[in-house]
């Protein structure tokens, strides 16, 4: 019998996704100079697309050349070259699947030795214990600020559908900007943005409208949602299925849902409470309490590597099945799957006690997998964290100062 996950799937807007594997975003930190998508990044799509996937969603392109994750982040606003760009939906497409960009701000979420600015719902700055000092204090946005950012995201958008990509995906997970305006932790607002949970919602809501009307019909516009932000009193699970409810009328595809934030980073496995699995599918259990309710189609990530486990993630109700870091170890997975039920990738446990700590070395290990497959090389999963961190400090160091020079010029 054929496996559910080799089915196509039709999304509200008429297109079709060949199947309901997708390679999830992953923060790849790997532009070119003028933070503009390179070789790099066209090998490594091209991988991908090779590998079987039906969907792929980028690493997330930032609408705000002032704001990034990372120093070497990619940003795409009403300045940028489209060429590069095109090349990048050419590769991503190239075998087949489908591509979308994943477009996000990170807020407040700002390393302290980036340039530019750092914004948040309000002046609270990420709490990490004694790690907190790497991270910049935010002010609190201005209405204008928040209006000019509605508009960034629909720029974003629409030169994205122009670039040739089939959808992007608006990121509200993870504790980046909307997703701070969504919790009450870090939104402490009195105005029209804080408050409620409607009022909270306002950002996200005003940018999904004004990017769908942005685009044309046939283009994706979906959603990545926090489940649960695993910290009390922050956004929970009936906050999301209210917001899944708020966004339905509004012409989005498909809610991906994760969930954590630096804080509590649940979306590389490092936190957990008793409704996560402690290795794979961390938010299964949530996706499908939300599926019983949710009236549009979902897609769930975090941690799934074997067949079986994704198909029980689409018999719960889920539509589509995200993966990052097996499809980082190797690309083929999905392929594999087809004549392997059971092949499968396996990364060892990271065994550093500080939380924060052991997230990054994380995102380091899997970020030097994606340096290798984007020059043609095989992985190498069974680096050492600590030296992959290393590693990624020093890279990060030196695109440091690219991005300051190249910011620097673009603000001349």
């Amino acid at each position: 019998m054929r496996s559910p996950i080799y089915t196509p799937m039709t999304l509200p807007n008429g297109s079709v996704l060949p199947n309901r594997l997708a390679k999830a975003a992953m923060e790849e930190n790997m532009s070119a100079p003028g933070q503009l998508p390179g070789q790099d990044l066209f090998g490594l799509y091209r991988r991908w697309s090779a590998g079987g996937v039906g969907l792929i969603i980028t690493g997330n392109v930032m609408v705000h050349a002032e704001a990034l994750t990372g120093p070497a982040g990619v940003v795409l606003d009403e300045h940028t070259p489209i060429e590069p760009f095109k090349k990048w939906a050419e590769e991503a497409k190239s075998g087949g699947a489908s591509v979308w960009m994943q477009i996000n701000h990170p807020g407040r979420q700002i390393l302290a030795n980036m340039p530019g600015v750092a914004w948040g719902p309000s002046d609270t700055r990420v709490d990490l214990g004694k790690n907190s000092k790497r991270f910049a204090t935010p002010v609190a946005m201005t209405a204008e600020q928040i209006n000019e950012t509605v508009g960034r995201f629909a720029t974003t958008a629409r030169r994205a559908e122009a670039a040739g990509f089939d959808g992007v995906e608006i990121h509200a997970a993870h504790g980046y900007l909307l997703s701070q305006f969504l919790s009450p932790l870090s939104n402490q607002r009195t105005d029209k943005w804080g408050g409620s949970l409607e009022n909270r919602a306002r950002l996200l809501l005003d940018i999904v409208r004004e990017v769908r009307a942005s685009v044309s019909p046939k283009f994706a516009v979906a959603v990545k949602l926090n489940s649960a932000d695993f910290q009390r009193g922050g956004f929970d699970l009936d906050d999301a299925a209210k917001v899944i409810a708020m966004l339905e009328p509004l012409g989005v595809d498909i809610v991906e849902l994760s969930g954590g934030s630096y804080e509590a980073p649940a979306m590389t496995g490092q936190a957990s409470d008793e409704r996560t699995r402690s290795r794979e599918a961390y938010f299964l259990t949530l996706a499908e309490e939300l599926s019983a309710s949710s009236p549009l189609p979902l897609m769930l990530t975090g941690g799934i590597v074997r067949r079986a486990v994704a198909e029980e993630a689409l018999a719960s109700g889920v539509d589509i099945v995200g993966m990052g870091t097996a499809l980082a170890v190797d690309p083929f997975l999905p392929r594999k799957w087809q004549d392997n039920p059971h092949a499968k990738v396996t990364l060892k446990p990271i065994n550093i006690k500080d939380k924060a700590v052991a997230s990054a070395a994380g995102m380091a290990r899997v970020r030097q997998q994606l340096r290798r497959l984007g020059a043609g090389r095989r992985t190498r999963p069974g680096i050492n964290p600590k030296v992959a961190l290393v590693k990624e400090t020093i890279l990060q160091g030196r695109a440091l100062k690219q991005y300051r020079t190249w910011l620097e010029s673009r603000t001349a």
